[in-house]
């Protein structure tokens, strides 16, 4: 069975969508959109794993008081692209009130992507060049192995604009992004056998 999209929805604004829309999409839009290319991305289904490491990311990335993590909040890179990570790490400063819904990619210091089999494409090829040609520093993709979550990161080149893969980390990460971070990738614990 499948449901027909709103009517709002098609053929969609003359000359396509922006990203200052986002933030005036009807009420009965889907509650995590996506702007990629000028194209709105609903968000698929969460599954476990997903939730899990989102939950385990927010309680053990800890940054200085200048920076804040949050979770699944859009970040605008241009007129027709407003990605939403699924963690950033961004300056305190960014958050100016409680109406907050995206930020400046000069106020980003972290992505994270936690990849499903419906955004793969995308957490692999297309949004880690957007992000690093908009100058965000560090870029982490999350991938699924058994009970573990496998990080891929990476961090900015800026002589080309172009990530370059800092390690591969199973078990534990540990690194430093301007503060050191270490967050315990096994989500065994969340897994009820």
């Amino acid at each position: 069975m499948t449901t027909a999209l709103p009517e709002w929805f098609y053929p969609g604004p003359p000359g396509g969508w922006t990203a200052d829309m986002l933030d005036h999409l009807p009420a009965d839009a889907p509650r995590h959109v996506e702007l990629i290319d000028g194209a709105l991305i609903m968000m698929s289904p969460q599954a476990a794993f997903h939730m899990f490491v989102l939950r385990r990311f927010e309680q053990q990335l800890v940054p200085p008081d200048d920076f804040a993590v949050v979770r699944e909040m859009t970040v605008t890179l241009g007129v027709r692209q407003r990605p939403e990570p699924d963690i950033m790490v961004v300056r305190s400063s960014a958050l100016a009130n409680m109406r907050t819904t995206t930020f400046k990619p000069e106020d980003v210091l972290l992505t994270v992507e936690v990849v499903s089999p419906e955004s793969e494409e995308r957490d692999r090829t297309t949004k880690p060049i957007k992000y690093s040609d908009a100058g965000i520093k560090f870029f982490w993709r999350v991938e699924q192995d058994e009970k573990s979550a496998v990080v891929y990161a990476f961090e900015l080149e800026p002589a080309v604009k172009a990530y370059v893969p800092t390690g591969i980390h199973r078990g534990r990460l540990r690194t430093n992004i301007g503060f050191d971070v270490d967050i315990d990738l096994d989500l065994s614990t969340f897994i009820r056998s």
